[in-house]
This record gives structure tokens, C-alpha cells and sequence, in this order.
């Protein structure tokens, strides 16, 4: 067995990267179907290291940066989000929770019809639902003990592991390609002469040049650092309580009152182009070091009945971003990005809706309106409301009686 160490697997994290950006660049394949890059260099690692396995080798990775890297991410989400821009999008973040919702209430019931057709316990099919699909390996390995501990339901943290892994991967690899499919129905940005194109902004084309300063740089870390310090405090907190939140969504909600609040005071104007730099740092190498560390193994354990639930779950996350989402969120560009978005977290997690939606936008054109709509909604009320999904369902009779 070899183990990385904390700097090896940085370093690896960061060959990773290179290699992604290289398979994409060359492999039209990849291009075509904007794939991330992460995701790209990611998988390919984590199938070596599949193969490895199978010669009695294993490699191990340092994943203590993981957690900072994706609560930087998320930190950085928080300190973009200013109010006047949020009320711009009022409407569409209404209609877009009312869609994310619509999923949520059709992947459980898929899972709970799939489970109970295939002679599994209801509890399974909850469990390859909403729970680890659009909750992430958080919140499945939070419900799995639930369902172990009250319900009975024997390896259901492992089941939950393994069913957020599976979204994981697939979310990352289902959106750039609908994203494709959907580009045939809509105008593109900036094809037309008479259109003035817009500057992109933030995370929306990551690659473009910014001016950065190191005194600059300095005062955006120390944001992002109050963010993470006293998000963690108010999660550890609200630990226990009713209003119990994920760590990342105290973190995201400490950067959007730092934004806002130092702005109304007119203490200081966060610098977006630099924040938008390190969030995409810190998203990249997330992405990196979470799927070169995926063990596959475990995603050829799953049984039969299992795989066969999941993967109808994939089939139905690309027809719901096809025709519902597309549809109601107006048919338009926006609207193709923001069903690339969903299926990121739709299945995944929201840095790989960040990843989905710059893939298609560094090809296409910008979209504002979805990298306003999609980390604010991916990041917080869907926790919320998927929490509530869940206890509807376990309210049911079937459940209640166990």
C-alpha cells in the first residue's frame, strides 16, 4: 500500500488538474460534451487506481484538505452574493426551488417504487433518493445511521456511501452532455451581431484574466478565513439544536453577511474577480482530490436491484434538466445552463454543478443569471428542503408502521 502524505497528495491533486485540462483540450469527445475538467482527469486517475487494486495495490490519498478546500469554496460563494443582484433574480430563484423541489418528491418516489417492484426494503429506495443523490455523502451518512439506529435497515451508512459516490460521478458526467443536447434549441450568447457582449463575471468563465495585487490578495484571504472561523463556530453552535445546518451552509451564510454587511456600512467593496479566483481554486482542487480518491471498488459492490435504482435515477435527473427544468426556467441559455447546474447537484454536489456550468460556459458564453440562482439554491434551501422532503416520506404508512 502507498500513502501520500499531505504535500503528495497536493501535488497529485494538482497533476490531476493538468491532466484533465490536457484530455479535454485534445479528446473532442470530452470537449464536445463539456465535461469538467476535474471531473475529466479525476476519473481517469481513480480507474488506475481501480486497476492497481486489482494488482494487489492500493494507493491512499491525504483528504485533510479536502473539507477547507470545499468550505473555502463555499465561503467564497457567500462573499459574491450581494443583495442587489439577488433581487434581480427573485423570480427565477422562486421558480427554480419549485423545480429542484419537483425532484426531489420524483427521486423518492422512483427509489421507493424501484425498491418495493424489486422486493427491497422501501428504506433502500429512500436511501438511493433524495437522501444521498441531491443530500451528498453528508447528509446520507446522517440519514444512514438514522435508518440503521431506528429503523433496522443493516449497512445502510455503506448503501449510503456508496449511492453518493455513484451521484457523484454521474452528475459530473450527465450535464455537459444535456447542457449539449439542449444547445440545439436555444441561441447562444453573442451570435448575433447586433448583441452587445457582456464581460463575464466571477466564476462564470474562470480562465479570464484578473488583476490581482498581494495586498489585494491578502484581504480577500482574510475574508475567506473570517468565513470559515465563524461558520465553523455557528455550526458547532447550532449542533443539537432545531435549526441544525451543515457546516458549508454556516460558512456560505458568514460570507454573505460579511459581503452585505460591509457594504451597507461602506467599509469595503468585495473585490469579485479576486474572490471569484480563489473560489475557483479551492473548486477545482476539491473536485480533484474527492474523485481521484473515489474507490470504484465500491461502486462495483452494489447489488443488482441497487445499481438498476441508481442508475434510473441518472435517467430520470437528464429527462427532468431536459423538460422540466429547460422549460420552466424559460427555454433560453440561462435556462440550458441552469439544467447542466441542476444535474450537478441534482445527483451530486453543488461544486459539481460549479464545474457542469463552467464547462458549458467557457465554450458558449457567459450566463449571470445561473451562477446567481444555481450556488445560492444548490448550497442552502435545497438542505432544507430536502429535509423536509425526507420526513414527509418517512411519514407515510409503510414507514411510520416500522
Amino acid at each position: 500500500m502507498l500513502q501520500l502524505d499531505f504535500y503528495g497528495t497536493l501535488v497529485a491533486a494538482s497533476l490531476v488538474l493538468l491532466l484533465g485540462r490536457g484530455l479535454v483540450m485534445r479528446v473532442g469527445f470530452l470537449r464536445a460534451c463539456n465535461i469538467p475538467e476535474p471531473v475529466a482527469g479525476g476519473l481517469v486517475v481513480a480507474l488506475v487506481l481501480l486497476a492497481l487494486r486489482g494488482l494487489d495495490v492500493e494507493v491512499r490519498f491525504d483528504t485533510s484538505l479536502q473539507t477547507p478546500l470545499m468550505l473555502a469554496f463555499f465561503a467564497t460563494i457567500g462573499l459574491s452574493a450581494d443583495f442587489a443582484s439577488l433581487k434581480k433574480g427573485g423570480r427565477v430563484v422562486v421558480v427554480f426551488i419549485l423545480a429542484v423541489t419537483g425532484l426531489l418528491l420524483v427521486q423518492n418516489a422512483m427509489g421507493i417504487g424501484l425498491a418495493s417492484f424489486l422486493g427491497l426494503d422501501p428504506l433502500m429506495g429512500l436511501l438511493t433518493g433524495s437522501v444521498t443523490l441531491a443530500g451528498g455523502h453528508g447528509t446520507g451518512a446522517a440519514w444512514g445511521a438514522t435508518f440503521s439506529e431506528k429503523y433496522g435497515l443493516a449497512s445502510a451508512s455503506e448503501l449510503a456511501m456508496a449511492s453518493a459516490t455513484f451521484g457523484l460521478v454521474l452528475g459530473g458526467l450527465i450535464g455537459g452532455p444535456v447542457a449539449r443536447l439542449l444547445m440545439t434549441r436555444v441561441q447562444i450568447p453573442g451570435c448575433l451581431e447586433q448583441e452587445k457582449p457582456r464581460v463575464p463575471k466571477g466564476f462564470e468563465q474562470p480562465n479570464k484574466e484578473r488583476s490581482i495585487t498581494p495586498f489585494s490578495f491578502v484581504e480577500t484571504l482574510a475574508l475567506i478565513a473570517v468565513s470559515l472561523l465563524a461558520g465553523t463556530l455557528l455550526n458547532g453552535l447550532l449542533l443539537g439544536s432545531a435549526f441544525e445546518l451543515p457546516a458549508f451552509v454556516c460558512v456560505l451564510f458568514v460570507g454573505v453577511v460579511l459581503r452585505n454587511g460591509l457594504s451597507a456600512l461602506g467599509l469595503y467593496q468585495v473585490f469579485e474577480r479576486e474572490v471569484s479566483v480563489l473560489g475557483n481554486v479551492s473548486l477545482s482542487l476539491f473536485l480533484a482530490i474527492a474523485l481521484m480518491s473515489l474507490k470504484l471498488w465500491d461502486l462495483a459492490a452494489l447489488a443488482l436491484p441497487i445499481f438498476i435504482i441508481l442508475a434510473a435515477q441518472t435517467l430520470v435527473m437528464a429527462l427532468f434538466a431536459i423538460f422540466v427544468t429547460f422549460r420552466v426556467m424559460g427555454s433560453n441559455y440561462d435556462a440550458a445552463v441552469l439544467a447542466a447546474g441542476h444535474c450537478g447537484f441534482g445527483l451530486g454536489a453543488t461544486p459539481t454543478a460549479i464545474a457542469n456550468m463552467q464547462a458549458v460556459t467557457q465554450r458558449y458564453g457567459p450566463s449571470q443569471i445561473a451562477f446567481l440562482v444555481v450556488p445560492m439554491v444548490g448550497a442552502f434551501f435545497i438542505d432544507i428542503i430536502n429535509v423536509i422532503v425526507i420526513k414527509l416520506y418517512l411519514a407515510l404508512p409503510f414507514f411510520a408502521a416500522a
